[in-house]
């Protein structure tokens, strides 16, 4: 059935228009996601935009009055906080290929074990951010455009950069 929900979701749900275009799609899409996928309460004050993937939503928990913008990638298992804001094109990961045995090709050597990625409340991802399996970003932090997260954000830090670093506290 959860495979069912989600052909749904991916053939339809998925590719409403922009919620500036009409204002119903967000309504429908926040719906979908989090009456039928459960994987959020239904909040009015929540954006969920066209082209999120949502990997097979199992593990995926969202918070309240959260905005994720168009062509998030969500993959496995994360959490996503309340006030949370994900710009467009950011990517969110919680395993990768595993690479350590030169004698085998990477594409035939599997998938590293799922660690859970933690984005706490009051986060602001920029666009086209990149965070790695295992990582939890700290509340009230902001992670700037086009960064990769590759180490463990401390609480209301501003982050930027490939790896990212930090940049300032906010204070």
């Amino acid at each position: 059935m959860q495979k069912l929900k989600l052909v749904i979701y991916y053939l339809f749900i998925q590719y409403l228009p922009h919620s500036r275009l009409i204002g119903i799609s967000n309504v429908m899409r926040l719906w979908y996601v989090a009456k039928v996928l459960k994987v959020m309460p239904f909040d009015k004050n929540s954006k969920f935009e066209f082209g999120i993937y949502l990997s097979n939503a199992k593990n995926l928990k969202i918070g309240k009055h959260v905005r994720i913008n168009e062509n998030v990638f969500l993959q496995g298992s994360i959490q996503i906080g309340d006030y949370a804001m994900l710009a467009p094109n950011v990517s969110i990961y919680s395993k990768t290929h595993n690479y350590h045995d030169i004698h085998t090709p990477m594409v035939k050597s599997g998938e590293s074990e799922t660690k859970t990625v933690i984005i706490e409340e009051d986060v602001w991802i920029g666009i086209n951010a990149v965070i790695l399996p295992g990582i939890t970003i700290g509340k009230g932090s902001i992670i700037g455009a086009n960064a990769v997260v590759t180490k463990n954000v401390a609480p209301y830090s501003i982050m930027g950069g490939i790896p990212a670093k930090l940049l300032r506290e906010r204070t």
